[in-house]
């Protein structure tokens, strides 16, 4: 490990008690909290919940909306009380459901409006409440206060704060703190930062008052958009909660505006699934620009690897002194030090290299599936934002010129072995082969490329690193010109592999091996789409997260046999490496939605209206865009985007640059047609490249 790397660890890492769940699945202890006849925590399973978003002044509305969601799985049902009128109809939604036989437990959800909590406080069973904005306003203002300022500021929330504790421990109600990124006030991001430490202590100031009243029936939440920010604030809170002496609370996980489709459930996965896979975790809801009823099924699967797999809870066999404390700082996002070969490692963002070793009879039309065209009229090759780096080839050759900018991996000992001319392709050795004298050199110098492939499992093997050094296989420096140039194609097939190849790569920087790690997961071929995703974005997607890994590889176990169904799921692998680095945040190839699921708040169809964005904004790489169904959350939880659409009255749209308002009550129908003239006027827009017949 390198002096400047370890000097760069969190002196909070002292204090880090619950090490063992990044190197061994074990499911953090918490309290139990009484929600209802649904507990929470303790050692009970990991509940799934969501929130209607029909109007609560639609009673029958919500009551239908709600049985759909409990009918799909749904354990805690959550709805919106913005105002003492909503919260009073809690009642009657109430009334209606266990009229009807559900006795699901109802969460009412509360912004800006004390009273409205106080109220529902008497009638659901759970209260959520945003310490960003219960006491507190948002104005993006930065704050200077005294020690003795902040701590009447402290006082003052007490006071409004208080008379709902008491009122929750009078009827038996829970309440769940729920901290949103997007959120923060002035006074905390003035004091502790817009970060995951701001996060934190905006929920510490609520709970270490709920504890000074004596009451416990508490779960947290750390929310953000951005999926290393909430990782990164979940892990945080947890060490604080112990090293403060403040009880163990359950966790709600949610990646806030998610948003739809593939995306959302591949952001909501890395998100989500890296916690889940730490251990951390007592209930989630996946928000998806969807309706409530599916995001149910998604978050059943997530949380089923943990709940019913035994062989995930397996310990991952790693020293045992690897096993006490985490190596890497899991608090902040650093990459992992590499050396670069090629365009992997160092400062290169992650590659995607695409399995096609099941693709027979290559022809140049076949490359499409994984992002490149052939233009025969032009005699060229076109290239899309999701093309993949390098595709690796098996024991196949290409009877035909590669793209520029893509670059073939074949297995040494066949394909790349028979070809003449080697420049085309580079090498792939298993493990096996380090051992032995080989009869053709490797493709070496500056401009020399040799994969090799290794299990986890190999990391830990000190003769496979003695036959590295042996053969000058460790490159030590960037100026040393003798080493040869070699990535790591690294694989499991262990159930727990985020855990097991998380270790792996620790252990590596412990060894202080500089090597770039590409990292390759084999799947299912019987699982179905939204299952791969998830999985896979969690695997990945956690590693990414933390900065570990220069590339990804995604591949099946078996392909279809008939040729056309292969290419798909190449294409669908394809795609999903790419939507796992944007998710992680590490390679951002197209435009991010930052959407809401809508709730009874939604002042416009949210779902037509984000579809109707998306179709005409999809091509805009790199560039985020919030889609807020009100005004309430839409200003804090899409501080993260470019440019902000938000509902603020009946068929008014408020268009936003970054956090300033730009324009105020846009007609709807005109609304997106005025968000593409501010991208345009911003310089940010360009064509949607027409399709030809020839790339089609």
């Amino acid at each position: 490990m390198s002096s400047d790397f370890s000097a760069s660890l969190s002196p909070l890492l002292e204090h880090w008690r619950y090490a063992s769940a990044l190197t061994q699945y074990q499911r953090r202890q918490t309290i139990e909290v009484a929600i209802g006849d649904v507990p929470l925590g303790g050692n009970n399973p990991i509940r799934v919940q969501s929130m209607t978003t029909v109007d609560t002044m639609d009673t029958l509305g919500s009551v239908e909306q709600a049985i759909r969601m409990i009918e799909a799985g749904c354990e805690y049902v959550r709805i919106t009380a913005p105002s003492l009128k909503e919260a009073q109809n809690l009642e009657n939604i109430k009334k209606e459901l266990r009229k009807r036989g559900y006795n699901t437990p109802l969460v009412a959800d509360i912004h800006f409006t004390p009273n409205a909590a106080e109220l529902a406080a008497r009638i659901v069973e759970k209260v959520r409440v945003n310490p960003g904005n219960y006491a507190d306003k948002k104005r993006f203002e930065v704050i200077e206060y005294t020690d003795a300022q902040y701590q009447e500021e402290l006082e003052r929330i007490r006071e409004k704060f208080v008379p709902l504790i008491r009122i929750c421990k009078e009827y038996g109600t829970a309440m769940r703190i729920g901290t949103n990124h997007g959120s923060l006030s002035d006074r905390i991001t003035s004091r502790y930062g817009d970060n995951p430490a701001g996060m934190v202590e905006s929920a510490l100031e609520f709970i270490r008052i709920c504890e000074d009243e004596g009451y416990y029936n508490l779960v947290v939440s750390m929310k953000s958009s951005n999926t290393q920010v909430m990782v990164q604030a979940y892990r945080l809170l947890v060490n604080k909660l112990d090293a403060e002496g403040l009880k163990p609370y359950p966790l709600h996980l949610g990646v806030t505006e998610a948003g739809e489709a593939e995306d959302g459930r591949i952001k909501s996965a890395v998100g989500i699934g890296t916690l889940l896979a730490d251990g951390l975790g007592d209930t989630v809801r996946v928000s998806l620009t969807e309706e409530p009823e599916f995001e149910i099924p998604v978050g059943r699967k997530l949380v089923a690897r943990y709940a019913s797999e035994p062989s995930y809870r397996q310990p991952v066999a790693i020293p045992l002194a690897e096993a006490e404390a985490p190596f890497k700082n899991p608090f902040a996002y650093q990459k992992r030090p590499t050396y670069e070969v090629f365009n992997l490692g160092k400062d290169n963002v992650p590659r995607v290299m695409t399995d096609f070793s099941a693709i027979k009879d290559i022809a140049m039309a076949d490359f499409k599936s994984f992002g490149y065209s052939y233009l025969p009229a032009l005699d060229k090759w076109g290239s899309n934002d999701t093309a993949a780096d390098f595709v690796y080839l098996g024991d196949t050759q290409v009877p035909f010129m590669m793209p520029n900018g893509l670059k073939a991996v074949c297995r040494h000992e066949t394909a790349w072995m028979a070809e003449d001319d080697s420049m085309w392709s580079y090498p792939l050795f298993e493990q096996s082969d380090i051992f032995y004298p080989y009869p053709k050199s490797f493709a070496g110098g500056d401009e020399g490329l040799n994969f090799i492939r290794l299990d986890a499992a190999d990391v830990y093997n000190d003769e496979v690193w003695e036959a590295f050094n042996k053969k000058g296989f460790l490159k030590k420096s960037a100026t040393d010109a003798d080493a040869k140039n070699f990535v790591i194609i690294l694989s499991t097939q262990q159930p727990n592999a985020l855990q097991t190849l998380r270790n792996a790569i620790q252990h590596l920087m412990r060894k202080d091996i500089q090597i770039p790690v590409l990292i390759h997961r084999t799947y299912s071929h019987t699982l179905d789409a939204e299952s791969l995703q998830l999985q896979a974005a969690t695997d990945m997607g956690g590693l990414l997260i933390d900065g570990l890994g220069d590339g990804v590889m995604l591949s099946l176990d078996k392909y279809s046999d008939d040729k056309a169904e292969a290419l798909e799921q190449v294409k669908m692998l394809n795609a999903l490496s790419f939507g796992i680095l944007q998710a992680a945040r590490t390679r951002m190839t197209k435009t991010e939605y930052i959407s809401c699921p809508s709730c009874g708040r939604t002042l416009f169809d949210l779902q037509e209206t984000t579809a109707m964005i998306r179709k005409r904004t999809d091509h805009l790489k790199g560039v985020k865009i919030g889609i807020m169904g009100c005004i309430v959350n839409g200003p804090g939880e899409m501080a993260d985007a470019d440019y902000g659409y938000v509902g603020s009255g009946k068929d008014k749209i408020t268009l936003y640059r970054g956090m300033n308002v730009v324009k105020r009550a846009v007609p709807s129908d005109k609304a997106v047609d005025e968000l593409i003239a501010l991208i345009r006027e911003d310089g940010k827009w360009i064509e949607r490249p027409s399709e030809t017949p020839e790339e089609a």
